[in-house]
């Protein structure tokens, strides 16, 4: 058992090299899946709705992270547990958003077209928001100076993992889209499942730190969670977009890729005890989060038909 006392920011989660490689095989397969589902067209539907997409990115990669940044001061967390949740808060978004958004009845055309934009510009905007959100809280700031992180070295792993198989994706979706169609029924499952079955070893080959160590997190992940989504919905309330495009809104400011997340702690931070826990929790737990509001809105949407309907 890992003694009570022992620091969580001197902790190291597990994970050798092979399960780190195989780790960026189904990070890439993600987003493999992601650009399969992404047509060129939703590139030029983002265009026509500039507006829209620019409050999103700007909810997703300016404003999130710097809400996350004064939780971690607010509960005055320690360094490697406020790095995490900082590292969760600038990646980009999944396409469980997507799914989220169809299963909420919500504007699918501009949940895609956001999920698109938001993991191209994350290949350049997350290097830099982690360096930067990180260098300014007070014990992040030392455990980066020890780590010696470099955003350009961070940016050529995002841009390798995330560019290489979106740009491929999208392209086979181009050229040929039945192909693709095909493959996205097969690729988004199975890439999904083995992620969770990764967290799901991981977590079993650290049981001792997972039990000893996850209340601490607990708290952080619940509340930046429910920051997160209620930000998305906030914003889609105040810029009045239609109900549909709000609960898209809603999921992609508030649905992270934590399993990009993952990669980096074990790629970049040494597997950290704190940010493995947080970005291993938090990519279950937000999914758990979504569906429920997903499933919230869906029946609050079927009683309205119905009394519609009797009416």
């Amino acid at each position: 058992m890992i003694p009570l006392t022992a620091d969580v920011d001197n902790i190291r989660i597990a994970f050798d090299e092979g399960s780190l490689t195989t780790l960026k095989i189904v990070i890439a397969a993600i987003l493999f899946g992601i650009a399969l589902d992404t047509r060129v067209t939703d590139f030029v539907a983002a265009i026509r709705r500039p507006g829209t997409i620019a409050i999103g990115v700007l909810a997703q990669f300016l404003v999130l992270p710097a809400i996350t940044f004064v939780l971690t001061l607010a509960l005055d967390l320690r360094g490697s547990v406020a790095l995490g949740l900082i590292l969760v808060a600038c990646c980009p978004p999944g396409n469980v958003s997507n799914i989220l958004t169809h299963r909420a009845g919500g504007d699918v055309a501009l949940s895609v077209s956001m999920t698109a934009v938001g993991n191209v510009l994350a290949i350049f905007l997350m290097p830099l928001n982690v360096a930067f959100w990180g260098g300014l809280h007070p014990s992040g700031k030392r455990l980066l100076e020890d780590i010696e992180l470099s955003a350009a070295d961070m940016l050529l792993e995002v841009g390798t993992v995330i560019g290489i198989p979106f740009v491929v994706g999208v392209a086979i979706a181009h050229w040929w889209p039945r192909a693709a169609t095909r493959a996205h029924r097969v690729v988004g499952p199975i890439s999904f499942l083995a992620l969770a079955g990764i967290i799901v070893i991981g977590v079993s080959n650290n049981w001792d730190i997972f039990i000893t160590y996850i209340g601490i997190v607990l708290l952080a992940v619940f509340l930046h969670d429910a920051l997160a989504l209620l930000l998305g919905y906030g914003i889609g309330r105040a810029t009045r977009l239609p109900a549909a495009s709000t609960r898209a809104m809603t999921f992609e400011v508030g649905i992270r890729n934590a399993g990009l997340g993952l990669l980096l702690v074990f790629t970049y931070f040494d597997g950290l005890g704190g940010m493995a826990l947080v970005a291993a929790w938090w990519g279950i737990w937000d999914i758990i989060a979504g569906l429920c509001v997903a499933t919230w809105w869906r029946r609050r949407s079927t009683d309205n038909l119905e009394r519609a309907t009797t009416c």
